[in-house]
């Protein structure tokens, strides 16, 4: 059931983990098209699985998304969940970032303590320069993340754990890398699938 939190900056956040509405759906499907996230046909199906909140204005226009992708770290080894947010134009500030970023927190780690820890944290790789140059400390203290270092194109990586989270053994490793090749084979055949109706 999709649950509904007031919000201090005068936007209500929507949570959609793995309960996502198809109006709802299609109104996000229309935002990233009108504030050009490139985020369209495939790409945009495999996204909408994603999405964990949406923020909404009083006036029921969208506001922001965020997402969550399972991505193992070469440097890490470990599954995490992976966060993007995607803001407006009219909303690009750091203050809604980082509360969209604390729901996630909150929507999450719940939910993985109850499922065997699929991923053991979330990570950050901030595309936003700005953002990054704006929490310069190593640990940020409102949401818990530490700095670990830079990926491969130079942009600043962050994690935390979750509370309770272990470390995945290689055997549970394995498994959970064929079933990403399994997810991902399966997501493949139903673009293509979806294209040839389309055509």
């Amino acid at each position: 059931m999709t649950a509904i939190v007031q919000h201090a900056h005068g936007l209500r956040f929507v949570t959609d983990w793995q309960c996502l509405d198809v109006a709802d759906a299609e109104a996000i499907r229309a935002f990233w098209a009108r504030e050009g996230a490139n985020v369209d046909g495939a790409e945009a199906q495999r996204r909408l699985h994603e999405i964990v909140v949406h923020a909404v204005t009083e006036d029921g226009q969208i506001a922001a998304v965020a997402t969550v992708a399972p991505k193992i770290l070469p440097r890490l080894g470990q599954p995490m969940y992976a966060f993007r947010c995607f803001v407006g134009s009219a909303w690009r500030t750091n203050v809604l970032p980082r509360s969209l970023l604390k729901h996630v927190q909150e929507v999450l780690e719940p939910y993985a303590r109850a499922n065997g820890f699929p991923g053991i944290g979330i990570v950050l790789e901030l595309e936003n320069a700005r953002f990054g140059n704006t929490m310069r400390r190593a640990f940020w203290s409102d949401t818990k993340f530490s700095y670990i270092g830079t990926n491969a194109i130079g942009q600043d990586v962050r994690v935390r754990y979750f509370r309770g989270a272990r470390l995945k053994t290689r055997e549970e490793l394995a498994v959970l890398l064929r079933d990403a090749q399994r997810q991902a084979q399966a997501e493949a055949r139903s673009a293509q699938t979806q294209g040839v109706a389309a055509n």
